[in-house]
């Protein structure tokens, strides 16, 4: 299901393609988060005006709202949201262990299974590595995601080794029960686990090793991608990466920054997703490229793009298009001092510009790192 076409020169990057049950996707590649079954203010024609190749949607949130009864009689998430390009849908760990670090009121966490409750309604709720793993079955979505026990930044050893041996514990009920799904549906989504162990690289080996064990399609980066100074962990992204198998998939989960990207690009990850440029476009800050930029794999170079903040009162009078290269018409049109009126009055109608302006800056940007 995944190939590796070409092994850049000078870096552990690499250029392939992956077959899903909807379509074919060339890595690298970024996924935009569509938590819901969808992206912010963003409706599937332009994403594909923008050449978006797959979304990642959440299992906890759907699962909560507007539940699978409603999503198993659309006969899946596709049909459900009008999409016919392939979905990730990760397995909710993420947002269930950040509800519950934040507040201990919020549920708890047993090897059995997570205790939670409903931000939307307060009920109560249990999610097991088999219900995470029937869930998406019954999303039907073409990657799936191993439930794991995702630890809060400043956990201590004793508890990241915790962490580490719960997620084994559950790669494996959950390799169980995507066998049986498999078995009973004839459906194979591409299959992840999640490496945990914090910033402790002996728990990263020992995370791998064991989730190698029990076999995947992929492997992806779990926990945060900072360290507790809000520095990019690169050590520990490139001793993690270096440990998965050469012919598996390597997800860097929560990578969101042009620049994070491109260097774990360079130490071989895969697959990319992150909110960063929708929820910084709503915030008003806009990515854009500079002209007739090249890509180097050797040495990073930082200046390829810049940032406007475009709540900045110097846009005020800036008559210039939003984007006189986008491919959109509206980007085209629309002059920056236009959109921050919009973002001044937190008009939908500039959250919306702002976003595709940075999303189709990141899909420019995955095509040039797969022409180098």
């Amino acid at each position: 299901m995944f190939k590796i076409i070409k092994q850049l020169k000078n870096s552990k990057a690499r250029i392939g393609k992956i077959k899903t049950n909807h379509g074919v996707i060339k890595t690298p590649f970024f996924m935009p988060d569509a938590t819901r079954g969808f992206v912010k203010l963003i409706d599937n024609q332009t994403l594909n005006k923008i050449n978006v190749p797959a979304m990642v949607v959440n299992t906890l949130h759907l699962y909560l709202q507007p539940g699978i009864k409603i999503i198993k009689k659309a006969k899946g998430i596709h049909n459900f949201i009008a999409w016919d390009k392939p979905l990730l849908s990760d397995s909710g760990g993420f947002q269930v262990f950040s509800l519950i670090h934040k507040n201990a009121k919020m549920g708890k966490i047993t090897d059995e299974s997570v205790i939670f409750k409903s931000p939307i309604d307060g009920s109560m709720h249990e999610l097991t590595p088999e219900k995470a793993i029937q869930i998406q079955f019954a999303l039907k979505t073409d990657m799936i995601v191993c439930l794991d026990d995702c630890p809060a930044n400043n956990f201590k050893r004793k508890d990241l080794e915790k962490s580490v041996e719960r997620t084994i514990l559950w790669a494996r009920r959950c390799r169980k029960e995507y066998d049986k799904q498999v078995k009973c549906r004839k459906r194979k989504p591409l299959f992840f686990s999640v490496i945990q162990g914090g910033a402790e690289l002996d728990l990263r080996k020992k995370c791998v090793e064991e989730l190698v064990n029990i076999d995947f399609d992929g492997y992806g980066f779990g926990g945060m991608p900072i360290d507790q100074n809000g520095h990019f962990a690169k050590k520990v992204l490139q001793f993690t990466v270096d440990l998965i198998p050469k012919n598996s998939l390597r997800f860097a989960l929560g990578i969101g920054t042009p620049q994070n990207i491109i260097e774990c690009f360079k130490m071989g990850w895969d697959m990319f997703d992150c909110v960063i440029p929708t929820r910084e476009a709503r915030h008003g800050k806009l990515f854009n490229s500079i002209t007739n930029y090249q890509l180097s794999m050797t040495k990073l170079n930082k200046k390829f793009y810049n940032t406007l903040n475009i709540n900045n009162a110097k846009f005020a009078n800036d008559f210039s298009p939003i984007n006189a290269n986008s491919k959109l018409p509206e980007l085209q049109k629309h002059s920056k001092a236009y959109l921050r009126y919009l973002l001044k009055l937190k008009d939908p109608v500039g959250q919306r510009l702002a976003s595709i302006n940075n999303l189709e800056f990141y899909m420019d940007l995955m095509k040039n790192m797969g022409k180098t």
